[in-house]
């Protein structure tokens, strides 16, 4: 395996970072119970899209689904996030790490009562934000290009 194709170009590096600090509230939801924009598609230029995900006791989550062109990881930072493998329901707890990779099967909710946070991370990059936003609104006719639009497909 070798370094990918350089993507930039310059001799002398430039000022680009981003920085976000720990208490920008949440893009969608609201403290304790919504999502943080880390690391969009837009910001990393298409490389991965990075999430921090905060769900109040007993919050649900998506249904059993998978993704054709993207992997997911998540990386729970506090409490006890519930998740289906594809065979079984499992408990991921602080410091556990999950790997998604296309076409795995994969569900999660909070299924305790207590908070919980976890960082999610897609690659590549694609615009998961128009997903969050808009999944909730979407009437059911227009749930299924909606959905195959955003690389999901429920089972």
């Amino acid at each position: 395996m070798s370094y990918p194709e350089k993507v930039y170009f310059g001799e002398s590096g430039e000022v680009s970072t981003v920085i976000r600090p720990e208490n920008t509230p949440p893009e969608l939801g609201e403290r304790g119970d919504g999502i943080h924009y880390l690391a969009t598609t837009q910001v990393t230029r298409g490389e991965f899209g990075l999430y921090r995900v905060m769900m109040k006791p007993g919050a649900s989550g998506p249904g059993t689904h998978f993704h054709r062109t993207i992997s997911e990881s998540f990386y729970i930072l506090g409490g006890t996030v519930r998740f289906y493998d594809g065979e079984k329901w499992v408990d991921a707890e602080q410091g556990d790490f999950l790997y998604v990779p296309q076409g795995g099967l994969h569900a999660f909710h909070n299924g305790s009562d207590a908070p919980a946070e976890m960082l999610l991370l897609f690659t590549p990059g694609a615009p998961r934000e128009e997903y969050f936003e808009r999944v909730a609104h979407v009437t059911a006719e227009e749930r299924p290009a909606f959905l195959d639009e955003h690389d999901s497909y429920f089972l």
